[in-house]
């Protein structure tokens, strides 16, 4: 009898051992890495047309569903939301206008509101990973990023390759030529100043906005933006990876960072590393460097189970570390921010780090989730702040 039970007890072991290592061998290969760090295949909004936005709360050509080329020859699917004073203005002559695709949104009243005002801010969002421009807290997302001037604030926001209604297959590469399509459309087809524009990102789009922010300061002259907001960031792919848990519990690669030697050699398969901390240093850098007025705020919770919050506090290391002609530690850096950090109780925590050119913000929240956080007023603070800044 009790052999049978150290038989049964045994093979009930192995099993989950054999999916981890087969878990493990998938995650070498191109294709099943590709779905697992973006989850494109994950549409959540099944059932629902998002050329029809009024399904998804929005008032009646609200949002204009159009197209934008990327320079991978793909055409990136795009929503542009008006806010809702600025709707109520116009609202009769928007009721009159064709709804659903655009295919010329350059004759819509939504584009010239947009092109023709001078003081219109535009809100370029980036998504995370999965879904579409239309699922889970991104429509409450939309309307938290436009609350502060809801008579001049637009938001533009698209799905990368392979997501929604865009073709093609997510890469590094790939989504970084989309998401600079979208920027060079907000530029030179709406005409929108830099100083009016504002990037926001969470989860894989704060890894995007890294990247773009990284591209264009790097002009020459550098092009910089109002500021950049990147909510719930990640370190790197591997360090993702390295803290990653399957709904909060099971670890992905977590045990592996206590075997350096087998964990370099897993790192060697990731093929996108999205390395937001060292884009962000050198976005960071190179406008200390040619005196440019820059703002980026990082914004993240503690009950984050998706994206643990010590990843931002990394991100903001680097950042802030490359203001300092010798850098500083991290255990400097929290020491510093020890002593400067303001609490505010259930609501978090806050550290400013200010330089003769910019702002890095770090916020940290009790609570938000990973997606929640999304639709919060804290959202709608960081934005007003960047933009009153900039004014």
């Amino acid at each position: 009898m009790l052999f049978i039970f150290l038989k049964y007890s045994a093979i009930a072991a192995a099993v989950p051992a054999v999916l981890y290592v087969g878990l493990l061998g998938l995650l070498t290969t191109t294709w099943f890495q590709t779905h697992a760090v973006y989850l494109h295949g994950i549409q959540m909004t099944w059932g629902k047309d998002l050329d029809m936005p009024e399904v998804f709360g929005f008032l009646h050509n609200q949002v204009t569903p159009f197209n934008i080329k990327s320079g991978g020859s793909e055409n990136l699917y795009a929503w542009h939301i008006l806010l809702v004073e600025l709707y109520r203005k116009h609202e009769q002559q928007l009721l009159s206008e064709p709804s659903g695709f655009a295919s010329n949104f350059n004759s819509h009243l939504a584009y010239k509101l947009l092109r023709d005002d001078p003081e219109a801010r535009l809100i370029i969002h980036m998504h995370g990973a999965g879904g579409t421009v239309g699922s889970g807290y991104r429509t409450p997302n939309y309307r938290a990023l436009s609350a502060g001037q809801p008579d001049k604030m637009h938001v533009l926001t698209f799905d990368y390759r392979g997501f929604g209604r865009t073709a093609g297959t997510p890469s590094e590469r790939g989504l970084i030529l989309d998401a600079i399509a979208v920027v060079e459309w907000a530029l030179n087809t709406a005409r929108v100043a830099p100083s009016r524009i504002l990037i926001f990102s969470q989860s894989l789009g704060t890894a995007v906005n890294a990247a773009i922010a990284e591209h264009y300061a790097r002009d020459s002259p550098a092009i910089v933006f109002a500021g950049h907001i990147l909510v719930a960031p990640f370190v790197d792919v591997p360090a993702l990876l390295s803290t990653y848990k399957i709904a909060g519990t099971i670890p992905l690669l977590s045990p592996f960072p206590k075997f350096p030697a087998l964990f370099s050699y897993l790192r060697t398969f990731i093929r996108d590393k999205w390395s937001t901390k060292d884009r962000i240093a050198e976005y960071v850098r190179m406008n200390e460097a040619q005196g440019n007025r820059y703002r980026l705020a990082i914004i993240h919770a503690e009950d984050d189970y998706d994206i643990p919050w010590q990843h931002t506090a990394t991100v903001f290391w680097h950042a802030v570390s490359v203001t300092r002609p010798d850098g500083i530690t991290f255990e400097d850096l929290e020491k510093t921010k020890t002593d400067s950090k303001r609490d505010l109780g259930a609501a978090g925590s806050l550290v400013e780090w200010r330089t003769d050119q910019g702002m890095i913000r770090e916020e940290i929240l009790k609570y938000g989730l990973h997606d929640v956080i999304m639709g919060n007023p804290i959202v709608t603070l960081a934005v007003m702040r960047i933009f009153d800044a900039n004014d």
